[in-house]
């Protein structure tokens, strides 16, 4: 790599760290060729991506962004995974890790936030935002009796008390 290309590197990577929702920085020596190219394809189809950087450059690109704090996690082959999504790259490295042993989750980073491999393993247990945005529509979406039955049990169970009481008193 001559000096030009490290240094368009380096400002490309920076623009990465300062503009993805999540970062997750992982080891994979001994990963295959084949494995690597099916881990990109599904990050790519996630709508995230994985690289593969000099750790020396990567930590230059760090210098002035909220994600500066994890500089340290760059020893030995990593690899970086991000997307604009903050959960959808720790979901597919997880779910990759979970099927390929080589693959070592370091951490990560979600904007200012510094992550642990176990911040990065319960942030891929979230819902996407896209599962999120399924869920509220559908909790909006539900019938207005549903709503009015809810909102209405409350006073029925009311009336019912004061009903018993009602017929007690009149018992006596």
């Amino acid at each position: 790599m001559e000096r030009a290309e490290k240094r368009e590197f380096v400002t490309e990577l920076n623009e990465v760290f300062k503009a993805s929702g999540s970062v997750v920085v992982a080891h994979y020596a001994g990963v295959t060729v084949a494995q690597m190219n099916d881990f990109r394809s599904k990050m790519r189809a996630a709508g995230g991506t994985v690289k593969v950087a000099k750790n020396r450059l990567a930590k230059i690109a760090l210098q002035g962004t909220e994600s500066e704090s994890m500089s340290d996690l760059f020893k030995g082959q990593t690899l970086i995974a991000y997307s604009d999504d903050p959960i959808t790259a720790p979901k597919v490295v997880m779910d990759f890790a979970k099927t390929n042993d080589k693959i070592v989750v370091l951490g990560g980073a979600m904007g200012a936030t510094s992550l642990n491999a176990d911040a990065v393993k319960s942030l891929a247990t979230l819902p996407s935002l896209d599962e999120l945005r399924a869920k509220l529509l559908g909790m909006i979406q539900t019938p207005a009796t549903r709503i009015a039955g809810v909102v209405q049990a409350p006073a029925g169970q009311l009336a019912r008390v004061f009903a018993a009481y009602a017929k007690k008193d009149e018992a006596a």
